[in-house]
């Protein structure tokens, strides 16, 4: 019994500290809208100040002194990577297309097995359906480009940063202002100093995709088990036989992850940077949106998003995980027949693919060991030694062997037995028709006018012009004042005086008012991201059929190019700041849902049980434990849909959004390196504040449920 009333003590004294901070937040909000009402003058920022801070003439002065003193170098850099990336670009459109197929889908059978090689055959086969193959040609030119030269720095560049806590120092929070600077950002120096093309788009590209290398290296290699390093040191190992012989083997599957999150990365950039004149598949996309063309938009961002989803699932099999999902189990093409009475046909398919992958390796092995014993017998003469380190060369990369023996066949077969040419016209279809004619019957339809017309006057009467119009009304010493109180309460002095001079940096670059609409606009999408995401991630974590219906969708959504949505939400809504929050509500509404699902599908079932058997109903039980246990994942889905919905704020004004985002979008037009800078800050800015706040509300909810 003492337990019992111990704990509902616990319990009464958790819903008083509950409502009280309830209360509180009550009256500061009552308080700030008195405010806002009681003073009527607009406050302007202190134009001492604004005249004082000369953040954009400072950088264009250093920007056009660099120019002008390091044009030859800028020029030379420029035409060696233009010169590079035209060669790969002619090598890859003229190469024959089943070359290519084989040469992408080839590794991934060997990384990922049979599946993701059948994937991505049929994945790089839809860009020639579509009559996106030259395209895709000069899209994958970019990100080979840029990828590799990324990689290879921020590998480099996080091995330096492993082994000095100094430099990690240095290094981290450049790399936390690049990660959260807008893509366009990058983009406007990028055209500056190397003009427009995909010269500027690849070095953009590198800048834009390094942090993830960096980090995930230097990670890894610092979390190396200190034991394993010291029995190395007992042995009489240097510091490069440590790095090379130890450190970098066990960091691998850290290292790899991070050349995952860079390909991502870059492949996000190299599509938006069609805006300084690249080619290749953001190109074709962009030209959709211009024409309000649905279903050509439709067709480029499809061959985006397969193009991603190819590049994330291989550099993912080639991590140590993805080995180990990928093993090939021999016994299954044995026990087959036994296997398959009495199955349904999923289970038949599945152990088919089995079977098949057995006969794929089998059939490796048997070529790979043909061209050793050649190998070796044509060598032998040359010396004995040489002979049988090629055999064991051979017999030790019996897949890339054998897939290099396919590739120089097909290559010798179309030039000079029978020319295969590019993708056949013949194969080509086009699913633009239907969509084009789905979309127009939407929109001519009266009953689909009005719902979209009653929710761009609700969102913009009842959420968007109040919020912004009372934000901007709020004085800039008071709206200060109250995040900095917020972030100290929260997460600490430190990160309070933090913010205090993030926004004081907004008001000195006299973008307070913009920054105001912009945080307007990112609160109302949120808010109704959290009001889409959490029913619908409530339903798919009491459903495994609407889970498993749910997933594919939202695997697309957040592999699609942002601009794709911005086609259907301008034709639905017009060109207008309400369209903006709705493109953005669909960009950043994902994680809220699967982050939702997997929180209440992550309560401990004891948890539930309990209250199962003390006579909770269903409803009861998902919210009075299931939600409450998930809130601290929740927060995290919302924290991460906050800085979704910032990153959309550079592509919203292609449709009528404002804010900061159209700052960075004049700039980049401009070619005005100061103030796009700016801009961008204060969008980092206000995600660092945001992001701060939103991950330390999510922190007390797990140290309040004893996480």
């Amino acid at each position: 019994m003492a337990d019992v009333k111990t704990w509902d003590l616990g319990g009464l004294v958790r819903e008083r500290k509950e409502l009280a901070i309830l209360a509180v937040v009550l009256v500061v909000l009552a308080i700030s809208v008195v405010v806002s009402k009681l003073i009527v003058e607009p406050q302007p920022f202190p134009t001492t100040i604004i005249d004082g801070f000369a953040f954009a003439e400072t950088v264009n002065g250093g920007e056009k002194w660099l120019r002008t003193n390091y044009r030859w170098l800028t020029r030379a850099i420029s035409g060696g990577i233009r010169y590079t990336l035209d060669m790969v670009e002619t090598f890859l459109i003229l190469l024959p297309w089943p070359v290519v197929v084989l040469g992408i889908a080839l590794p991934a059978l060997s990384v990922g097995g049979l599946r993701l090689g059948l994937f991505c055959v049929v994945a790089t086969m839809f860009w020639g359906f579509m009559d996106m193959w030259d395209p895709a040609m000069e899209t994958l030119s970019l990100m080979a480009i840029s990828v590799g030269i990324s990689v290879v720095l921020g590998v480099l560049i996080g091995i330096v940063a492993s082994q000095s806590n100094a430099v990690e120092s240095v290094v981290r929070p450049v790399l936390d202002t690049m990660q959260t600077m807008p893509a366009f950002v990058y983009l406007i120096p990028a055209v500056f100093f190397f003009g427009i093309g995909g010269a500027p788009a690849i070095l953009a590209t590198i800048i834009y995709a390094l942090p993830p290398a960096v980090r995930l290296t230097s990670l890894g290699i610092r979390q190396v088990d200190p034991e394993i390093v010291e029995a190395a040191r007992s042995f009489g190992s240097t510091g490069i036989q440590l790095l090379v012989k130890v450190k970098l083997p066990l960091a691998m599957p850290s290292i790899m992850m991070g050349i995952n999150q860079s390909v991502m990365m870059a492949l996000a950039l190299v599509v938006l940077a069609t805006f300084i004149g690249a080619a290749g598949l953001g190109y074709e996309v962009w030209q959709a949106l211009r024409h309000l063309n649905i279903g050509w938009s439709l067709e480029g961002g499809v061959s985006i998003v397969l193009m991603a989803i190819i590049f994330d699932r291989i550099s993912y099999a080639m991590s140590e995980e993805g080995k180990a999902a990928a093993v090939h189990f021999e016994g299954t093409f044995k026990l087959l027949p036994r296997r398959l009475e009495g199955l349904g046909w999923a289970q038949a398919i599945e152990n088919g693919v089995d079977a098949i992958s057995v006969l794929v390796g089998a059939a490796s092995r048997h070529v790979a060991a043909f061209v050793a014993g050649l190998a070796g017998f044509v060598l032998r003469p040359v010396g004995r030694d040489l002979a049988d380190g090629v055999r064991r060369l051979v017999n030790r990369h019996v897949f890339l062997v054998t897939g290099s023996l396919i590739l120089v066949a097909v290559y010798l077969f179309d030039a000079y037995l029978v020319s295969i040419g590019g993708f056949p016209s013949s194969w080509q279809f086009s699913i633009r028709g239907p969509a084009d004619a789905a979309l127009d019957w939407l929109v001519v339809n009266q009953a689909f006018i009005a719902v979209t017309t009653w929710i761009r006057g609700a969102v913009f009467s009842w959420l968007l012009d109040p919020l912004a119009d009372f934000l901007v009304a709020l004085p800039w010493w008071y709206t200060i004042g109250l995040v900095a109180a917020m972030v100290w309460l929260s997460a600490g002095r430190w990160l309070a005086l933090v913010s205090v001079i993030a926004l004081m940096f907004i008001g000195a670059v006299d973008l307070w008012p913009v920054a105001m609409f912009t945080l307007a606009s990112i609160l109302v999408s949120v808010f109704l991201c959290f009001l889409m995401g959490v029913p619908l991630g409530v339903l798919a974590a009491c459903s495994d059929a609407f889970e498993a219906f749910l997933r594919p969708i939202l695997d697309a959504m957040q592999t699609m190019p942002p601009f794709v949505y911005l086609v259907p939400v301008l034709m639905f809504f017009g060109g207008n700041v309400v369209s903006a929050v709705i493109a953005t509500v669909i960009y950043a509404v994902p994680p809220v849902i699967r982050l939702t699902s997997l929180g209440i599908r992550g309560v401990p079932p004891e948890a539930v049980e309990s209250a199962r058997s003390f006579g909770s109903t269903f409803m009861q039980i998902l919210v009075k434990v299931r939600l409450p246990l998930a809130l601290p994942s929740i927060m995290m889905g919302i924290n991460q849909a906050v800085m979704m919905a910032l990153a959309m704020t550079v592509i919203t004004p292609l449709i009528g959004g404002g804010g900061l985002g159209q700052e960075v979008f004049t700039a980049l037009a401009r070619v005005n390196t100061g103030r796009g800078l700016e801009a961008g800050l204060s969008i980092v800015f206000l995600a660092i504040v945001l992001d701060r706040l939103t991950q330390a509300w999510s922190r007390k909810q797990q140290e309040a449920l004893g996480l």
